[in-house]
């Protein structure tokens, strides 16, 4: 499996300890089993969160679902990020993904970041979540934005649905957005990637099971899971925008983010794909509390930047 981007080498102190804690964790019969298939994700209830200082929250509510509004300080009105969260389609909004948002939003330098809280598996199966994330997309088309200044950005399955809703906009003739980042997408609903087996002891969150959300796959329905909608790697990302990819080494879901960045590649499209040593599925979620996320988020930044440059030639280019 090709790797690019990051230097393999170790994971961190930081990073192998909160690893290790997560896979003991994990191993828990009950509770662990729970946060594996992602019972625990259907019901989890927070506090309110509380934006840091200087940011300012707005609901927006549509007729299917809810969506927030993150600004920071003086706004960046170049870009918008649509952020569409992670969570195997089973999981709602969360705290970890409006940190997430407000990350995007000081590393983009006032960019504003809408997330929606898109309806959810096994009471909303495929294509509730798409067509979701499509009408977000429409809102923002609507508000004045052009397609040239939405950048898209998910974690998992939101990732996936990132890339789904890229392919979509494609086969509708409707203007794709002008760059994507995926954090560990969740592109291939067959599991049939290769790190499935080679990963399978190896990943804390999702490892030495079969019940487990990558299996389950509770979105998926009825449908095709070779579906483009539901799988972008089996789709075609001919004229897709530039496009940053993370992964962990450790995650089972590796070779969903590698398959697609090799794919993307021959097709045509810039990419930068980057593997973190000894990392597991979405470690960004860390923030900084270990180097390797801290490396991540630094990356996202500067593709941001990169984005926000004033010609789109310059900006593609060093993502080769």
């Amino acid at each position: 499996m090709r790797r690019t981007g990051v230097k393999e080498r170790e994971a961190s102190i930081q990073g192998t300890v909160i690893r290790e804690l997560i896979a003991r964790f994990t191993s828990d019969h009950l509770i662990g089993k729970k946060i594996k298939n992602g019972e625990l994700r259907k019901k989890l209830v927070e506090p309110p969160w509380i934006p840091p200082q200087g940011f300012h929250v707005t609901e927006i509510n549509l007729e299917n679902f809810t969506m927030e509004w993150l600004s920071w300080g003086k706004i960046n009105p170049k870009k918008v990020i649509l952020q569409l969260h992670g969570g195997g389609y089973v999981g709602k909004m969360r705290n970890a993904y409006r940190n997430f948002a407000a990350a995007y939003c000081e590393l983009g330098h006032g960019i504003c970041v809408l997330t929606i809280d898109y309806r959810v598996a096994p009471e909303e199966p495929y294509p509730a979540a798409l067509e979701d994330a499509f009408e977000a997309y429409q809102w923002l088309l609507k508000e004045g934005y052009e397609s040239s200044q939405i950048i898209l950005a998910g974690d998992s399955a939101g990732g996936g649905l990132a890339l789904a809703l890229t392919m979509y906009l494609k086969d509708n003739g409707i203007p794709l957005p002008c760059g994507i980042i995926a954090m560990s997408p969740w592109t291939d609903m067959t599991a049939s990637g290769e790190s499935y087996e080679s990963n399978y002891h190896l990943d804390p969150l999702f490892g030495n099971t079969k019940d487990s959300l990558i299996y389950n796959r509770d979105y998926l329905g009825l449908e095709d899971p070779k579906n483009p909608y539901v799988s972008p790697l089996f789709g075609d990302f001919t004229g897709f925008p530039p496009m940053l990819i993370q992964a962990g080494s450790y995650e089972m879901l590796l070779s969903d983010s590698a398959l697609v960045a090799e794919k993307a590649k021959k097709q045509g499209v810039k990419v930068r794909f980057s593997v973190y040593e000894g990392m597991f599925h979405v470690f960004q979620m860390a923030m900084f509390l270990m180097p390797e996320s801290k490396k991540a988020w630094r990356e996202a930044g500067r593709f941001l930047e990169l984005l926000c440059e004033e010609e789109k030639e310059e900006a593609a280019d060093p993502l080769d």
